[in-house]
């Protein structure tokens, strides 16, 4: 099946994170990606990001995807932290939902950081 992420106006799913760093505890939260259609074409599309965490904040940011691979930057609203990254998510589609992983980057954060996260579409 070669579905593009292209097809989806709006992708917002549960996510359960496994975190690979010290600098955070294990959190779930919620992400929502929407398309911005107007900025996307073919296999490419842009995206607006939103993380959101209980205990932790809003994590706002924009994405952009080839096919099923994509880049994302992202940055909680409280900028004193300075917890904010880039991550690489690789998606892929079994059982009729939607998923990625993703592994992310955190130059600043508590000296830097970085993890993997899991996400499966609601």
């Amino acid at each position: 099946m070669s579905r593009s992420l292209a097809l989806f106006a709006t992708l917002s799913c549960a996510l359960a994170c496994a975190v690979a760093a010290p600098a955070k505890r294990p959190f779930t939260g919620v992400v929502t990606l929407e398309l911005v259609r107007e900025q996307s074409t073919g296999p490419y599309g842009a995206y607006r990001f939103k993380l959101e965490v209980p205990g932790y904040g809003s994590y706002p940011g924009h994405a952009a995807a080839r096919g099923r691979q994509m880049a994302i930057h992202f940055a909680l609203t409280d900028q004193s932290t300075k917890d904010y990254g880039t991550g690489i998510a690789e998606f892929s589609h079994q059982g009729g939902k939607w998923s990625f992983r993703k592994y992310y980057y955190e130059p600043e954060y508590k000296g830097g950081n970085f993890g993997i996260e899991r996400c499966v579409k609601r």
